[in-house]
């Protein structure tokens, strides 16, 4: 590969520290398309000949249909996915093969193949984002009156509908398909005709090239197309971001399949039991979840801290650029299709979720609310007031909207029976119709324009 600078092979650790073929094989596809997009090129432009072109072409294709059915060898000794192809192309071809690396190095054609391959997992990421986000509506519209409690601190706070709560995710999950969205906008910029870090002197046309893989353009400095890994890290950024919000709603499921809570059955496609107890319905799909959140930071850890101190144009380092990536992308994509699943096919058990929605005095700041607005209270006060009330429903054990009027007459005379009309779980849901409120209306009003803006 190296001519005639080196009079040695290389030692055989050498080889096994410098090969990527193991892991960069994964953009044969980006490879066969990048190098069938600069050939064109080449011909169109008459660096090579036409007929040159066209065998060139039709070796990739060859080669493209021998990995396809075959799959790529990890050959050491040829280093690369790009190493490999060319060689492929050379026993199909013979020497017109090696006109098809004129005008371009390793550097700035690893860089597109990463680019293309880094935007081709963001389209898969982004289609499979949007089928979680219809299981999330289609549950959020079946469930838009059914009551649960909502939390702060893990304490019951305020009732809320578990449509309301589901969409809360979806909402999540649009700000990451946004993200990623954003992320595929900004790299979608060509560096193939780069070269080596300075650009050629052939008379290369890199808008045709850029046009021809899916490209608005050429990137605009050579230095910085070789050098460029912005695209991996913000890709990364928006899977760790994206994954945390998967591992919230695991950790929700994770609780809520718990027998303290029990606010949802898990099917057995999502379940695993246990080698030793036979009662046992793990949730294992959703702490797996949970799980991969870490390594997939850890991912975007890695990659930064590689680039963190790279001098400018190419360096060896950024062979483990692909590694991280590779990894975050496989976990992600297992990630959302498990938490589509099980969105998919869980059963909530909303007849529990109401029981625990009035057993926490959850509607205390209905009571302090209705003080306001028909006694004429300030709200301080009108707090001190239910906190009494509340007080006395711990003794008596029983909730607020138990409480006999007389006791809360007791408490504040300025209470009449016109309370309990809003002491009710249905009542404080229903009465929560501001924007963004868990109103049912609002919830399905909510679903509504989700499912517009996915149109």
């Amino acid at each position: 590969m190296w001519g005639g600078r080196f009079a040695e092979g290389p030692s055989a650790v050498m080889r096994a520290i410098n090969a990527s073929i193991p892991f960069d094989k994964q953009m044969w596809r980006q490879d066969i398309a990048g190098s069938k997009a600069h050939v064109a090129m080449l011909g169109a432009q008459g660096i090579v000949s036409a007929d040159d072109a066209a065998a060139i072409a039709a070796g990739l294709d060859a080669v493209a249909a021998d990995y396809a059915a075959n799959g790529v060898p990890d050959d050491l000794a040829l280093e690369d996915i790009h190493m490999l192809t060319e060689a492929r192309l050379a026993d199909a071809i013979g020497p017109a093969a090696g006109r098809l690396h004129t005008a371009r190095s390793r550097n700035d054609q690893v860089a597109t193949d990463f680019r293309l391959w880094v935007r081709d997992a963001i389209d898969e990421v982004m289609a499979a984002l949007t089928a979680l986000r219809r299981a999330l509506q289609d549950s959020a519209e079946e469930h838009a009156d059914s009551v649960m409690p909502g939390f702060t601190h893990l304490q019951s706070a305020q009732p809320v509908t578990l449509g309301h709560h589901l969409m809360a995710y979806d909402a999540m999950i649009a700000r990451d398909l946004s993200r990623f969205a954003d992320a595929r906008a900004r790299m979608n910029s060509c560096p193939l005709g780069a070269a080596a870090l300075a650009g050629t002197s052939f008379p290369i046309d890199r808008h045709t090239t850029a046009a021809a893989l899916g490209f608005d353009g050429p990137t605009t400095n050579s230095l910085d197309s070789v050098s460029d890994r912005d695209f991996a890290i913000e890709y990364l950024t928006c899977a760790t971001q994206c994954a945390l919000h998967l591992s919230r709603l695991a950790e929700e499921f994770v609780l809520w399949a718990s027998q303290p809570f029990g606010f949802v059955a898990l099917s057995d496609q999502w379940s695993t039991g246990s080698s030793i107890m036979p009662q046992k319905r793990n949730p294992d799909a959703a702490e797996l979840v949970r799980g991969h959140s870490g390594r997939i930071l850890g991912c975007l850890t890695a990659l930064m801290v590689t680039m963190k101190g790279l001098p400018l144009a190419y360096s060896k380092d950024m062979q483990d650029d692909k590694p991280p990536v590779f990894e975050a992308h496989g976990l992600l994509a297992l990630s959302i299709a498990a938490m589509t699943g099980m969105v998919e096919s869980a059963t909530f058990r909303t007849e529990r979720m109401r029981a625990v929605a009035e057993s926490g005095y959850a509607t205390a700041t209905d009571l302090a609310d209705w003080l306001v607005r028909e006694a004429g209270l300030p709200f301080r006060e009108a707090h001190h007031v239910t906190g009494r009330a509340v007080k006395r429903a711990e003794e008596l054990g029983i909730g607020l909207d138990a409480v006999p009027i007389e006791d809360l007459t007791a408490i504040d005379p300025r209470i009449d029976a016109r309370v309990y009309g809003v002491l009710t779980v249905d009542a404080s849901v229903a009465s929560r119709t501001s924007f963004g409120g868990t109103a049912p209306a609002n919830v399905r009003a909510a679903i509504a324009a989700a499912r517009g803006e996915m149109v």
